[in-house]
């Protein structure tokens, strides 16, 4: 070998290179095949490794689709666009680009290729993507690393762009969702009471609120989700007919955190006459923000933190902090809080 030669380049299989692309594997072999571009090497069993000039022509191959070009056209330009590809460096060529690229900054390639196949609409890839994330990652990473940076990432764009983009935000939170849903959950720990989650009366954004719902339930804590826009009546009887031992109530936005509701829920007692209990009131998502505290309330900032909180109030009433207690106070230091929004 001679020591002068450049060393090879780092090289990806097709399964990964779909993955950071967005894209589904059939998808870059009928591009292989139909339009020729494809990768510059094979391994020993025709183990297709894609170089980073290879991925290079495929982004613009991406960037052109997803603008409404032909694939064979789009095929044509990346094609013709391959010898500055393969001078561009590596990192040029994993980052999107192009007037149609949503604003994500450093993120995990899974992120890019979420967002890529979220600007497509191509609804069966960004499934399966977020089946992979959830599998791979499980629920808390892949929300706080991989779906959470893509959304917010879409909403900066739709902010942008006007009434653009609109769609994009709607199929990709209806896919988070569904892909929430279809999280495993553990066996629920025996004779441990629920954990009450609900969006306040008016109130529709439920996205974060149903990641926690998913990472609990993948940690076996028992959870009774009841979603958007529940009824304060209807959320007062859940309480008293379940027993939770925390009640966790979203609000998105200034207009939905109603202080009067929080006082009634907090003052909800249940149980037999002479041993009723209460629950502790977790109050996530920005619409709290800024909002005096009522007594017997906590407020909830990040979902990792937050499902520690929770995990430990789950245990039983010595493992976690008492809802209320004030910062500088061995209880208040133990609760920083819950549900990212």
């Amino acid at each position: 070998m001679d020591p002068a030669a450049p060393p090879p380049e780092p090289a990806l299989s097709t399964g990964a290179v779909a993955r950071r692309l967005g894209v589904s594997p059939t998808t870059l072999r009928s591009w292989e095949r139909r339009y020729a571009i494809g990768p510059a090497r094979r391994e020993d069993g025709r183990h297709r490794r894609w170089t980073p000039g290879d991925i290079a022509r495929l982004e613009e191959m991406c960037r052109l689709t997803a603008r409404g070009v032909p694939p064979s056209e789009a095929a044509r330009a990346a094609l013709g666009a391959a010898p500055a590809a393969r001078a561009g460096s590596r990192a040029a060529a994993v980052t999107p680009g192009g007037p149609g690229a949503l604003p994500l900054g450093e993120v995990r390639p899974e992120a890019r290729g979420l967002a890529r196949a979220a600007v497509r609409l191509d609804a069966p890839v960004v499934a399966e993507l977020l089946e992979a994330a959830l599998a791979d990652c499980g629920v808390v990473t892949a929300w706080e690393e991989v779906i959470a940076p893509t959304l917010h990432a879409v909403g900066r764009k739709w902010a942008s762009a006007g009434e653009r983009y609109v769609e994009v935000e709607h199929l990709l939170s209806w896919q988070v969702s569904a892909a929430l849903h279809r999280v495993r959950p553990a066996p629920e720990r025996p004779d441990t009471p629920p954990v009450l989650l609900a969006c306040v009366p008016g109130e529709l954004h439920s996205l974060p609120i149903e990641a926690l719902a998913a990472a609990l339930a993948e940690r076996g804590v028992p959870v009774r989700m009841f979603g958007a826009a529940l009824p304060a009546e209807a959320l007062c009887d859940a309480v008293r007919r379940t027993g939770p031992r925390a009640v966790v109530l979203w609000s998105q936005s200034r207009a939905t955190a109603d202080r009067a509701l929080v006082r009634s829920v907090a003052g909800i007692e249940w149980g037999l006459r002479g041993a009723r209990g209460h629950s502790a009131l977790l109050l996530a998502g920005p619409g709290w923000d800024g909002r005096y505290r009522e007594p017997r309330t906590e407020r909830l900032f990040g979902l990792r933190p937050g499902l520690a909180l929770i995990e430990a109030l789950a245990a039983g009433p010595a493992a976690g902090p008492e809802p209320g207690a004030r910062p500088g106070t061995a209880a208040g230091r133990a609760a920083p809080a819950a549900c990212g929004s």
